[in-house]
C-alpha cells in the first residue's frame, strides 16, 4: 500500500493513517521524503496525518529526521491550520536535539506560536521551546529570558508548567 492510498481510504480514521503511515516509516516501506512530499502536496487534514506520522517516528527514532525535515517542519509552524502547527511543533521538540545548530528559524516560529489563541498549539510549542532549552545551548543567553516572558503572559497551567520544568531541569544541572 502506498502513501496516497492510505491517505485516500475514506474507510479508515485519521488515528489508524497515522499509525500505519508511521510503522511503513519506521519499517523502511516508506522513506521520510515520500511523506514529507505527500504533505507538500496536501493540504488540511492529510497534511496533518503526515506530520503526525512524522511525530510518532520521530518519537521512536529521532535520527531518521533530516535538514529537509526539520526545514518542512519550520515552515509548518507557521500554517493556518492548527493541527499542522502541533504536529509540527511536537516533531521539532522529538529532533532538537539531532540538529542543535540548525533551530534558529524553528525557535522564531515557536515563539510566535506560543500566542496563538488554541491551547493545542500552545502546549505544543511549549514542549519544543523546552526541549530547546534543555540542550543548553549558547542562545539560552535570549531563549530563556524569551520562555520566562511566555511563562509569565501564559493563563494555562498546563502550559506554564512544561516551561517551568524545563527550566527547573536547565538551572538544577548549571548549579544555579
Amino acid at each position: 500500500m502506498d502513501i496516497h492510498a492510505v491517505l485516500a481510504d475514506k474507510q479508515v480514521t485519521a488515528k489508524a493513517k497515522v499509525e500505519t503511515l508511521s510503522k511503513m516509516l519506521l519499517d523502511g516501506d516508506l522513506t521520510l521524503a515520500d511523506v514529507i512530499e505527500a504533505a507538500r502536496s496536501s493540504t488540511g487534514s492529510d497534511k496533518a496525518t503526515c506530520i503526525e506520522a512524522i511525530e510518532f517516528a520521530t518519537k521512536a527514532r529521532p535520527e531518521i529526521a533530516s535538514l529537509v525535515c526539520l526545514k518542512f517542519v519550520t515552515d509548518a509552524l507557521l500554517d493556518k491550520a492548527p493541527r499542522v502547527k502541533w504536529e509540527s511543533a511536537k516533531v521539532i521538540g522529538n529532533i532538537a536535539h539531532v540538529y542543535p545548530d540548525k533551530l534558529d528559524k524553528a525557535i522564531g516560529n515557536l515563539l510566535t506560536n506560543s500566542e496563538f489563541p488554541g491551547t493545542v498549539v500552545r502546549w505544543s510549542t511549549a514542549y519544543a521551546l523546552g526541549e530547546i532549552v534543555k540542550l543548553k545551548m549558547r542562545r539560552n543567553k535570549d531563549l530563556i529570558p524569551a520562555v520566562e516572558a511566555i511563562v509569565r503572559r501564559e493563563e494555562d497551567n498546563a502550559i506554564k508548567k512544561i516551561y517551568q520544568a524545563a527550566l527547573k531541569q536547565v538551572a538544577d544541572s548549571s548549579g544555579s
